[in-house]
């Protein structure tokens, strides 16, 4: 009857709020329905992330395979740096400035911010964890190549 006076239209605009309900509300159903579809294209992407770490560290080139190690080497600098180094320069500079070597208006050299070095750190640590369970598991590798070397490598020269 309302609809007749109204022209359709008040049924029109409560069809159209129920869609509107419907849409906002979900049920639990279909909540866990997104959640294991998320969970799948997670697992996806890891999947994905894995199979690119794995062709990257069988690189034959230095810059593809080598740049975690290169990154290891920078923390690893830096934090000795920041921990060991600047101290005794502090220490070094101040001794060479009360003997009058360097002169008293110049600052002592910068201090690193180990802040922003540690997230990298924490990432290598994981990494560093992950080929030593493939030591355990005996897949280690210990060139670029993928195959095991009986060599030290280029650096010290060969083992006797």
């Amino acid at each position: 009857m309302i609809d007749l006076l109204t022209g359709g239209a008040l049924g029109a605009i409560i069809k159209g709020a129920g869609t509107i309900i419907d849409d906002l509300h979900t049920s639990e159903h279909e909540r866990m329905q997104i959640e294991l579809e998320e969970q799948y294209l997670d697992g996806q992407l890891a999947a994905g992330q894995m199979e690119t770490n794995a062709v990257e560290a069988t690189h034959r080139s230095v810059f593809v395979a080598g740049w975690r190690p290169f990154i290891g080497w920078v923390c690893g600098l830096a934090l000795g740096y920041k921990f060991l180094g600047y101290p005794v320069l502090v220490w070094g500079w101040t001794l060479a400035q009360s003997h009058g070597w360097v002169p008293m208006y110049l600052e002592t050299p910068p201090n690193l911010d180990a802040a922003d070095l540690y997230p990298v750190i924490m990432g290598m640590l994981g990494l560093g964890t992950m080929r030593t369970v493939e030591g355990l598991q005996g897949k280690k590798t210990n060139s670029l190549g993928g195959a095991k070397k009986k060599g030290r490598g280029f650096l010290f020269g060969k083992r006797k």
